[in-house]
């Protein structure tokens, strides 16, 4: 099986762009202009990693959800050619791999075994308790005088407390937990630096599945223990692999999502105003819509091809990396008519947030209703809501592999 050559040149001498690129200075919520060129010019093109491999990028919609379902695509991180993003990422997969970097039927098995945890009728079950959560933040921002960081009070505080509560683990390790899920998430983390995080993070996590062991729990990692490593589905590594993964997905990407997605709305009153006092359909619909356009995990899916296959007009050898590029499929034209435009009245909205195929996000639902949550709860709250700041001076996130903002400073 062959792999992509190493270089930041094409095999025909093109110098290749850089990926992921980075967005333009005071444009946060533009895609990035290089994305925007080449979704005029070439939907599929070679680009090139921080690791000098140069897999196929992907933009066009029915492109990149043709290849998230097609098993001739693996998502085994350990397959030759397979298009890192982060060093982090690299080698996580030597020391604690997770089921989303492996193939059936090894990722069907291990994915069956968390299914019931987040079925619609689970997390529905989960409602008081996140509501309890919003209300409980709220309260201790409405107590704060001067402007408020919403990053630090309120958006990132809220998914990590939900995803402690399920999974049953400290949510006084959270300064600990959010060091390491910081360096496995920053592209820029250095291999060394990489290696020693990831490596505290899962003997933190092994060590709580061993308490489990002897003192039994009724949570998440809890019932993982008891149902699965005592039987020898799973070992200790593979469990502590899982709440690894459930920690990561359940924190980064909804704690910017809300940061992000309140600013876009009080960048429009009218806008806030159907999020804030709207009927459920309306504010679910508006979630939806939000999770279209911010697509915030914008170094995209990654795979790699296992045999030949020819994507729109172009054929990707067996061993070649590929990036689906979901941000910039969530803003096709062909699919999403006037994609650019936050629009909550949008009714054919199969945006591809969460992914899409056999590895579709397993939180989707959880993720969702904290949403759903969060940003009426605050907005009600919080009526005169406003930012503290000028925008040209908030500092967003394009270093790690999910987009966010650092700090939120607001005023009511």
């Amino acid at each position: 099986m062959s792999t992509a050559p190493l270089s930041d040149v094409s095999p025909r001498g093109e110098k290749l762009p850089r990926y992921p690129f980075t967005r333009t200075p005071g444009c946060p919520f533009d895609l990035p202009a290089e994305l925007q060129q080449l979704r005029r010019t070439e939907s599929i093109t070679r680009v090139s990693l921080w690791d000098g491999s140069n897999p196929w990028l992907l933009t066009r919609y029915e492109d990149v959800r043709s290849v998230l379902a097609d098993r001739r695509f693996s998502s085994d991180r350990r397959q030759p050619g397979f298009p890192p993003s982060s060093a982090g990422q690299r080698i996580r997969n030597e020391v604690s791999p997770s089921f989303v970097g492996m193939d059936d039927p090894e990722h069907a098995r291990h994915r069956r075994m968390l299914v019931g945890e987040f079925s619609a009728r689970q997390t529905a079950g989960l409602r008081p308790m996140v509501a309890e959560i919003v209300d409980s933040l709220l309260d201790e921002m409405a107590r704060q005088t001067g402007p408020v960081d919403l990053m630090e009070s309120y958006a990132i505080p809220l998914p990590f407390m939900v995803v402690c509560r399920v999974l049953g683990v400290p949510y006084t390790d959270r300064a600990f937990i959010e060091e390491h899920l910081n360096v496995r998430l920053d592209a820029r983390s250095s291999p060394d630096l990489a290696r020693e995080s990831i490596s505290r993070m899962h003997d933190y996590v092994l060590e709580l599945v061993r308490q489990r062991e002897t003192e039994p729990t009724d949570d998440l990692l809890g019932r993982l223990v008891q149902r699965r490593v005592h039987t020898g589905e799973l070992t200790r590594d593979q469990a502590a692999s899982m709440a690894e993964l459930l920690l990561a997905a359940g924190n980064e990407t909804t704690f910017h999502m809300i940061g992000l997605g309140t600013l876009m709305l009080l960048r429009d009153p009218e806008l806030a105003a159907v999020v804030r006092d709207g009927e459920p359909a309306q504010v679910s619909s508006a979630v939806e819509e939000l999770l279209r356009l911010l697509s915030i995990a914008h170094a995209g899916r990654r795979r790699v091809a296992l045999e030949d296959v020819t994507i729109g007009g172009v054929t990707i050898r067996a061993g070649e990396g590929v990036i689906a590029a979901t941000n910039m499929a969530d803003r096709d034209p062909d699919e999403f008519p006037q994609p650019d435009r936050l629009n909550l009245g949008r009714t054919r909205n199969r945006h591809l947030a969460f992914g899409f195929g056999p590895h579709q996000c397993l939180g989707a639902s959880l993720a969702r209703l904290e949403l759903q949550l969060a940003y009426p709860a605050l907005l009600r709250r919080f009526p005169a809501l406003r930012l503290a700041v000028p925008e040209a001076e908030l500092r967003f996130i394009d270093g790690k592999v999910i987009y966010g903002v650092e700090e939120v400073p607001v005023s009511w």
